[in-house]
This record gives C-alpha cells, sequence and structure tokens, in this order.
C-alpha cells in the first residue's frame, strides 16, 4: 500500500500505520516517488540483485501517548480574539449562479507553475525550469486547447449567515436556519475556529459566506485515462499533474472575482507570489484541510450551490468528481488566514 497527501506525513504512515497493517505500506510524497517504489517492489519480485525497498522513515522525536491537540474542551466556551467590528460587505445576489465557458486565457495566468513543476512533475533542479519544464507546459496548454479538453465552469454564490460557538448557521430568506457547519477549534494559542470569522448571532447582524466550485470539466480526465490505459506513463503524469493545477487556477480566479465582487479587493499584492501566500483580504479554506476538515460538509455545500448543473457529483466518499475540481467556503473578513484546529474528543 503506498499513501500520501496532504493529510498524511512519513513518519506516520512509515511507523503508526506500518505497526497495525499486516502488509507493506510506505509513504510517497508525489506521484514520481510512488513509481520509484513501484520500480523497486517489481524489482524485488523479480528477484534483482540488490534490490531492495527504501528503509521505513524513524522517528527523531518519540511519538507521545496523547496527541498534543487531543485534549479536553474547556468549560468556558472561550472564543478567541477575532474581531467582531469589521465590515460586513454587501454581495452583488444572494443564491447561487452559474458560469460556464471561462477561457483557458483567463485563468492560465495563475497557474502556480512551482507547485506544477516541483510538486506534480517532480523537476527539482532550477536548471530544468527552462529547458524541460516550460516547454513541456506550452505543449500541453496548446494540446489541451487544439483538443478542446477543457470545459472551465464555477457554480458560487453569497449566503446570509450567523455564528454561533463553534457552528456557522447558513440562514434561509426569512432568517431562519438553512443549514449549519460545526468547525473544529484551536484547543491553545487563540483558540481560532472559521465560525469566529462571522458576525456572532446575538450581535443582531446578518453576516455573508462564499461558496464556490469549480471543474476544469471530465474530457481532460478522459484523456488522462486512455494515456494510462497506452502505458504513457510520463504522459499521464504530466497531464494529470497539469489538470489538477489548472482546477486549482480556476479556483484562485474565481476567489479574485469573489473579491472584486465583494469590495474587498482594494489592497491586492502586485505579484502571483504575493496571490499564492494570500496577501489580501479574506481567505479560501476547502473541504478536508485542517480549520474544515469534515468531507461530509460537501453535501451540504453541493446542496446549496447544487454543482451538478456544471457536471459536478459527489461519491458515497464525499469526493468530487470530475477529479479535477475544488469547493470552497470563502470569508471576506481581514483577519481569516490558515491555521491548524483539533478535533474534540468523541
Amino acid at each position: 500500500v503506498i499513501l500520501g497527501g496532504a493529510a498524511l506525513t512519513r513518519a506516520y504512515v512509515e511507523q503508526d500505520l506500518h505497526e497495525i497493517y499486516e502488509g507493506e505500506v510506505r509513504y510517497a510524497r508525489d506521484a514520481f516517488e510512488g513509481l520509484r517504489l513501484m520500480d523497486a517492489l517489481i524489482a524485488v519480485k523479480r528477484g534483482v540483485p540488490g534490490a531492495a525497498l527504501p528503509e521505513l522513515k524513524q522517528r527523531r522525536v518519540p511519538k507521545r501517548e496523547t496527541a498534543v491537540l487531543d485534549v479536553e474542551e474547556p468549560q468556558d466556551g472561550a472564543r478567541s480574539d477575532v474581531s467582531v467590528t469589521n465590515p460586513v460587505p454587501t454581495p452583488p445576489f444572494w443564491g447561487s449562479r452559474v458560469v460556464k465557458g471561462i477561457q483557458l486565457k483567463e485563468y492560465a495566468p495563475w497557474l502556480d507553475e512551482g507547485a506544477l513543476f516541483k510538486g506534480q512533475w517532480g523537476l527539482k533542479e532550477p536548471q530544468l525550469i527552462d529547458t524541460e519544464a516550460r516547454p513541456r507546459l506550452r505543449h500541453w496548454l496548446g494540446r489541451l486547447q487544439t483538443g478542446r479538453l477543457l470545459e472551465a465552469a464555477v457554480v458560487h454564490g453569497y449566503f446570509p449567515c450567523v455564528s454561533k460557538g463553534d457552528d456557522l448557521i447558513i440562514l434561509d430568506e426569512d432568517g431562519s436556519e438553512r443549514t449549519r457547519f460545526t468547525f473544529p477549534r484551536q484547543q491553545r494559542g487563540r483558540r481560532l475556529c472559521l465560525a469566529d470569522f462571522f458576525r456572532p448571532e446575538e450581535s443582531g447582524e446578518t453576516d455573508v459566506v462564499g461558496l464556490q466550485v469549480v471543474t476544469v470539466g471530465s474530457r481532460i480526465g478522459g484523456e488522462t485515462a486512455q494515456l494510462f490505459e497506452a502505458n504513457a506513463y510520463r504522459d499521464y503524469l504530466e497531464l494529470h499533474g497539469l489538470s489538477v493545477q489548472l482546477a486549482e487556477a480556476l479556483a484562485e480566479y474565481w476567489h479574485a472575482r469573489v473579491r472584486t465582487e465583494l469590495g474587498i479587493a482594494t489592497a491586492e499584492p502586485a505579484a502571483l507570489d504575493g496571490m499564492f501566500r494570500t496577501e489580501y483580504q479574506g481567505c479560501r479554506y476547502s473541504l478536508g484541510y485542517p480549520a474544515c476538515p469534515d468531507l461530509e460538509d460537501r453535501a451540504k455545500i453541493a446542496e446549496l450551490l447544487r454543482p451538478e448543473r456544471i457536471g459536478v457529483v459527489l461519491s458515497e466518499e464525499f469526493q468530487l468528481h470530475p477529479e479535477q475540481s475544488t469547493d470552497a467556503i470563502v470569508l471576506h473578513h481581514p483577519e481569516a488566514g490558515y491555521f491548524n484546529a483539533g478535533r474534540r474528543r468523541a
């Protein structure tokens, strides 16, 4: 079993999971490391002299018996010190809207080349960027356009809301509760929770939250599947990695449009690197990450946005299909940023 992804670490996979799994389990930082592991595994099975799987990662710090964040919730229910006096913007509309036919030239400038070249394609050496990476990128972008493999679309919306404790409550037009999200709270430090970035229910004010689902469509997934079936693994990995990053680029592009629509795009960074470092007001949180880890909440976003209108559906495991799609909760609060939050014990 080869595992990877943002929620896992090498030590957790190769120590904790290795201890409880009867077979072999290894961590792969990216698809290219996964291929190297498979090459090593096949060599071992074929009896190639000297072939062996990599050594398991050993912890530098001894494992704690109890996780640092696995503590009881304080009884006082204290929230963080996030301001509740910031202006609440007025959205251009309430509810959701669909936008289709977004051209590649609109969101391609938002492509994170560092994440693509180093993370997805495994090109770590700087000298390979100009000689190999960018020519390959131009090749694939041209192929995507000539083959009409992209179907970029967005469904997004603005919804009235208030907060109560750790909950974000989405309101209906008459002020009644429509649905709610419950987010984890930090157990130390500022004790941040996503709900804190919205007006508390007792304030008597109504806030606004943005939601979005974006996709580059299913055609590109079909193309990558054909490459895989043809054993064109290098092309498969390059196109698959690019498709994932193009979905992220589309999400970044649309988030910028949301900031403009909310009137909070007055101090945008001049360079793209600043955008990737979130040097702007507000923040976009995708489901499954530390501040909003529960993938089940995707069902609530799907109910509010109805992303099937752009061809995006949820699996039974709450995964988005096509794979080249992302969802997000969009906050306007000037203090909003990325942070880790631990789950409470059941």
